[in-house]
Formats: C-alpha cells, sequence, structure tokens
C-alpha cells in the first residue's frame, strides 16, 4: 500500500474542488479587539480586522475574565492534574457547574472540554442508557450532533430542518412505547435562522419525547442574563437537556450540558468523553465563571451586539450585496461557488487588511459557499463601511454575480 499517495491523493481532491483550506496564521491583541496581526506566508506581518470571530462579544479580552484567570494559576498551577474522576475535580470546576446550572434553571451541569465533547459524548450515552431510544434530528444539525447520534448506534430519523410538521409525521409513525429524544439547535450559524423551541418542545411532549436544545451559538448572546434563546422566549423550563459552550460568546474554552440531576448523574456516570478525558484547566474553569457572572449583569452588552449585526446587515443590503435572512446575530453573505469564495477571502485578506474564512462544503451544501460574519460590539461602522466598500470591488472584480438577495 502506497500510503503516502493515498494521502496526497485525497489532499488534491479538495484542492481541485476549490475547497482546500488554508488557516491564516493570527496573534490577537490585547485589548484591541478585533484587531489581529497576521502573518504573511512570507513572513510579514500586518495588522487585519477579524469579522469572523466566534468570540461574539470579544468576552476574550475583558480585564474582568482576564483576571480570574490569572488568578486561578497564581493559586493552583496550570493544569488539572487528572480526570475528573481521578483528582481533576477542583474547586473551579465545582463552582462552574453551578453557576451554569443557574443560568439555565436547572438542577445540575456538566462540564466537558469542548462544545463538540459535550454533544458526541451526551447524544452518543443517552442512547447506552435508554435502549432502544429513537433520534429525531434536525437534518442540519452540527456535525458534533450527528457524531453523537450515529456513535450510539440506535435508530435515528431525520427531520426537515425546522419543520415540524414534518418531525410530527416521524414521531407519530414511530412505536408509542419506544423512548423517542428530539434534538434541534436555537440558533444555525451558517444561516442565521432560529428554531421554534416552544413548539418544539410541545411537540416533543407530546409524543411523550425528551428535547436536547443546543444553544451553542446562543448562550451569553440572548436572554436577559445570557441563557440563551430558551431564557430569551421563556421555554428553558420545557426543555429536558441544554447544552451549552464556553469558547463563544463566553470567550474561553469547554463544553456543558444542564438537565435535572438524575440525568446528569447517569451521562456523568457513563460518558467515555467525560470520564477518560483530562479535565479542563483550573484558569480556564476561573475564567468562564466571571464570564458568566460578568454577562448576567451586562444586558447591555447583548443589546449593542444584536446592533451592531443589523447595522452590518443594513449597510450590506443597501450595497446590493447578497445578504442571506437571517434573524440573528450571523450574516451570511452568499458566493455560491467554492473557487471565488475563497478568492474573495484572499483578497479581502490580502488587498484590504479584512479576514474572514471562506465557508464551503461540507460545512455548507455544494452551491452555498458563503463568506460568514460575525459583527461584536467592537466593530465600528468605520470598519463597516470599509468592509462594504471593499466587497463591492471585489463582487466586479472577481465576477461574482450579484443577485440583490439570497435566491434559494
Amino acid at each position: 500500500m502506497d500510503y503516502q499517495s493515498a494521502f496526497r491523493t485525497a489532499v488534491e481532491q479538495v484542492q481541485d474542488e476549490g475547497r482546500y483550506r488554508v488557516f491564516a496564521d493570527l496573534r490577537r491583541h490585547r485589548g484591541n479587539f478585533p484587531y489581529a496581526t497576521w502573518t504573511t506566508p512570507a513572513g510579514d506581518q500586518r495588522d487585519v480586522v477579524v469579522w469572523c470571530s466566534n468570540d461574539y462579544l470579544g468576552q476574550g479580552q475583558n480585564p474582568v475574565i482576564l483576571d480570574a484567570m490569572h488568578r486561578a494559576i497564581d493559586e493552583a498551577g496550570a493544569g488539572s492534574g487528572g480526570t475528573r474522576n481521578i483528582s481533576g475535580t477542583t474547586s473551579y470546576h465545582v463552582e462552574l457547574e453551578s453557576e451554569l446550572a443557574d443560568l439555565h434553571g436547572k438542577e445540575a451541569a456538566l462540564l466537558f472540554t469542548s462544545g463538540y465533547v459535550s454533544n458526541e459524548a451526551t447524544l452518543s450515552t443517552l442512547q447506552k442508557i435508554l435502549p432502544g431510544l429513537i433520534t429525531f434530528s434536525d437534518e442540519l444539525n452540527h456535525a458534533s450532533m450527528i457524531a453523537g447520534i450515529r456513535n450510539g448506534g440506535g435508530a435515528r430519523k431525520i427531520f426537515r430542518h425546522n419543520d415540524l410538521a414534518d418531525l410530527e409525521r416521524l414521531l407519530a409513525a414511530a412505536p408509542p412505547e419506544a423512548p423517542k429524544l428530539v434534538a434541534f439547535e436555537s440558533v444555525y450559524s451558517m444561516d442565521g435562522d432560529i428554531s421554534d423551541i416552544r413548539a418544539t418542545a410541545a411537540l416533543a411532549k407530546r409524543y411523550g419525547a425528551l428535547t436536547y436544545l443546543d444553544e451553542v451559538h446562543a448562550v451569553g448572546l440572548y436572554g436577559a442574563r445570557g441563557g440563551g434563546v430558551s431564557e430569551r422566549d421563556g421555554v428553558a423550563d420545557q426543555i429536558d437537556i441544554i447544552e451549552g459552550t464556553l469558547g463563544k460568546a463566553f470567550g474561553v474554552m469547554g463544553g456543558y450540558i444542564t438537565a435535572d440531576t438524575n440525568l446528569i448523574d447517569a451521562i456523568r456516570s457513563f460518558a467515555s468523553g467525560f470520564i477518560f478525558t483530562t479535565s479542563l484547566p483550573p484558569a480556564l474553569t476561573a475564567g468562564a465563571v466571571a464570564s458568566i457572572r460578568w454577562l448576567k449583569e451586562h444586558d447591555e452588552v447583548r443589546a449593542k451586539h444584536q446592533e451592531r449585526a443589523a447595522a452590518l446587515k443594513r449597510r450590506m443590503t443597501a450595497a446590493g450585496l447578497p445578504v442571506m435572512p437571517s434573524v440573528s446575530h450571523i450574516v451570511p453573505v452568499l458566493v455560491g461557488d467554492p473557487v471565488h469564495c475563497k478568492m474573495i477571502s484572499d483578497m479581502l485578506l490580502t488587498d484590504h487588511g479584512v479576514y474572514v474564512q471562506p465557508i464551503n462544503y461540507p460545512t455548507v451544501p455544494r452551491g452555498t459557499e458563503r463568506l460568514r460574519f460575525t459583527p461584536t460590539p467592537f466593530h465600528t461602522d468605520a470598519m463597516m463601511d470599509d468592509l462594504v466598500s471593499a466587497l463591492g470591488t471585489l463582487w466586479t472584480r472577481c465576477n461574482v454575480q450579484r443577485l440583490g438577495g439570497y435566491a434559494a
């Protein structure tokens, strides 16, 4: 077997399709978000404005969080020292799980090393604890949710995106006595649309199904205290399991689930993704606690964030750019071709000092390649004007058709 040839062929296929990913070498500026230093392929360094960060609120630069992380290092050192079962449960972890449970109005929470792991571990483990479980999954659920559902090995049914009639059709056809789980997201990060949580929860309850809600792109950003769309809409108590991340709006790293005590204890006792991995360092958990507490008290940051997203959408629409419809903070601009998408991204970076990563297949379906902008409270009007001007120039230069709006 020519292993090296196989590896080269696999990469060449991605390159030929125009969706080969190139990582930009960035160093963020402390206290100067959203600026970063980009190290070019030639080794030069240039300042750029980052337009695609998932640090949605710039919390990774909040002095309150940085101070908490420094204190934790001074008090406890670097690593946690082990898995949660073997010396890796510290007071920082216990405090964070209590804070997360309070954020979502649940009895308990369980901390994981990332949002991907929390989804994969929980959704696969539920199928072990509940023999015969049928999982009903939105067709646009995140890769981590899909992996967890598949890895559990149980029956799964895929319903059309945000289509409750299709979900009910599948629920009604399932054996009434079978355990069931409806898994869906609040904010879908590539299109920026939001699910009807209240109606989904009511439908699931009607058919005796548990509900699993991924709030990764909503925690910290929605609700009076940052509890997500479920808090904003007053339906968190109607969801059995709320999953979230600490690596986006909270500006640190980690993932978690919140639910009732019995469910959390069961996942804690059976999930390999939790049991057999080193726990997060004290500095990260201390930073997350500080971030959650700070955002619970600062709703004005969320209001500013929404205002900035709306402002960018207005500017892009007025300029005739093909902004896809979005009711959230996500601002996707349709390109529709992987080569053009990367070309525009490259030119924005090299010619205009703007960094936004192209979003190509398999993250989105072929033919819907896009640039995904995530404005923050720190993106100014001047930054937006520069961005829109650059995009207007490149849309013509790259011979990408102006659609004047998203065409399905």
